[in-house]
């Protein structure tokens, strides 16, 4: 293999992790919109449905993606065996393990949405919380494993989605109690503004090598 189809696989790699990261926000960002009975009002709520359906879909499709490309590489070679075990990669193993912890979550999660309908409604409920523990994972993996975690528009892209995620979970969880509106708007803001905090920290300090 030539040394341009092998920078090739490891771009594709980087940015497969990268969009899956991001389609992953996005369809918990939403999801947590729906739970909340946001008004979306440019949108029907079965029509927002498909469209969080969708991007868990997408998300699983460009996971494979990024695990393909990794696989085919040759600077860094995965076996199949480190794409499906944890802890069994010599790259950032640590870092790598979560990764590969996180995609398998998502897949056991996919199971149970393809037979939503015939699971108890609060085993799917439960399950479905394992959405939060997916994306913590992802988020960890991307900042400890993941090449571009310093460069500038790394951060902020890990940054902005922890902040986004974080808040939104904390406005979510503080409405379903009855907070005041003023708590409304302090507190997930706060939450958000530590969240972001903590990426810096970890991209800086114990994550900067990788795990």
């Amino acid at each position: 293999m030539t040394l341009a189809s092998t920078t090739l696989t490891w771009y594709v790699a980087r940015a497969g992790g990268m969009v899956a990261f991001g389609l992953l926000t996005l369809a918990i960002v939403l999801g947590l919109a729906l739970s909340g009975r946001a008004q979306l009002k440019s949108w029907p709520r079965f029509a927002v449905e498909d469209v969080h359906r969708f991007l868990g879909l997408l998300t699983g499709i460009f996971i494979a993606v990024h695990a393909l490309a990794l696989f085919l590489d040759t600077y860094l070679p995965f076996s199949l065996i480190n794409l499906l075990v944890p802890g069994t990669a010599a790259y950032r193993p640590f870092a790598t393990a979560l990764g590969v912890v996180g995609a398998e979550l998502l897949f056991a999660v996919a199971l149970t949405n393809r037979y939503r309908k015939r699971l108890p409604h609060r085993l799917w409920r439960r399950v479905h919380y394992l959405n939060f523990a997916v994306w913590t994972l992802a988020l960890v993996h991307g900042i400890a494993a993941g090449t571009d975690t310093r460069t500038g528009w790394g951060m902020l892209f890990y940054a902005v989605s922890a902040g986004s995620v974080t808040g939104l979970t904390a406005w979510r969880v503080l409405r379903s109690r009855g907070l005041a509106p003023w708590g409304l708007r302090l507190w997930p803001g706060a939450a958000a503004i530590v969240a972001v905090e903590a990426v810096v920290l970890l991209a800086l300090g114990p994550l900067r090598r990788g795990g």
